[in-house]
């Protein structure tokens, strides 16, 4: 039985350890299986054998176990050392099986960078905002990604987050997020306009756009600005506590994303790396709570 199998007759314990329940793990594992074997054909077929089929070193995992790993790993976020303990196999051939699992995932995801569109069970208000992570001082522009704001050299991105309708009929149903599109990791003293210009993403038509302060001057609803040595109208104050209660779905879609502590640690992988990671996890977030 692999580790896998055996994991998933415990389904209290699999969801703590990869963020995701059995039944989404099977129904990813189904969508992998067949990207993992095209990916293997290709590969093979570039680089032609020198011996007969059945010769050379073997796959250590079954690809169900390749990506149970990746998933811990995005999970947890424990050294490749502790999960080449747990599978049994070294820890420079976890970080490979990473790699090529990494690939297929965002092929399957396929999560854009500016492209936003809205299906219909979408509630048509789109949230921009950003965020922030640690990542190992670099060792060349270190002032480039030094955020004075943070204290530490840091990276962001722009996340645009979505709302789902209730279904009709529900009064109590959970209100789900989607994370519709996902920037490229500038340094962290980048600012959030300039990210969104840079960017190009644009509210679909005839959907509202919010976005906090940070937004000056673009399209964007973003909140009424205290006037300086002023004060804000009541009108006014009721106005962004409405657009408040509106944004703060790109703060619990932020948030939810961090349940991978992958996303809220200190990165310690290349830095070339991160948003493909980032954008993985933004798929494995609108599987669970999209």
């Amino acid at each position: 039985m692999s580790h896998a199998d055996r994991l998933l007759t415990h389904p209290r314990h699999f969801r703590r350890l990869t963020g995701v329940t059995p039944a989404a793990f099977r129904q990813l594992l189904a969508e992998v299986t067949p990207a993992w074997e095209e990916a293997e054909s290709r590969r093979k077929a570039h680089r032609p054998r020198r011996r007969k089929p059945g010769a050379g070193p073997k796959f250590a995992l079954p690809v169900g176990d390749m990506l149970l790993a990746l998933l811990i790993y995005y999970r947890t976020y424990v050294p490749y050392s502790f999960l080449g303990v747990l599978f049994g196999i070294d820890d420079s051939t976890v970080c490979r099986n990473n790699r090529r699992i990494e690939p297929l995932l965002a092929g399957i995801f396929r999560i854009p960078e500016r492209t936003v569109r809205l299906s219909p069970d979408e509630v048509r208000e789109v949230f921009f905002d950003t965020t922030e992570r640690p990542i190992p001082r670099p060792a060349r522009g270190q002032r480039a990604f030094y955020s004075g704001k943070k204290k530490r050299h840091t990276v962001k991105h722009q996340v645009v987050v979505v709302r789902v309708r209730k279904p009709a009929g529900r009064r109590r149903a959970r209100r789900r997020l989607r994370i519709k599109a996902v920037s490229p990791a500038p340094p962290g003293p980048t600012g959030d306009k300039v990210i969104y210009d840079r960017t190009g993403a644009r509210v679909p038509a005839g959907a509202t756009g919010y976005g906090d302060l940070a937004y000056p001057g673009t399209t964007l609803t973003v909140p009424y600005k205290r006037p300086r040595g002023g004060a804000l109208t009541p009108r006014r104050k009721a106005g962004n506590r409405r657009r408040g209660r509106k944004r703060i779905a790109v703060e619990h879609g932020i948030g939810k994303m961090k349940v991978w502590r992958i996303t809220a640690e200190r990165y310690r992988n290349p830095r070339r790396r991160h948003t493909l990671m980032f954008k993985n996890v933004a798929g494995l977030h609108n599987r669970m709570f999209g």
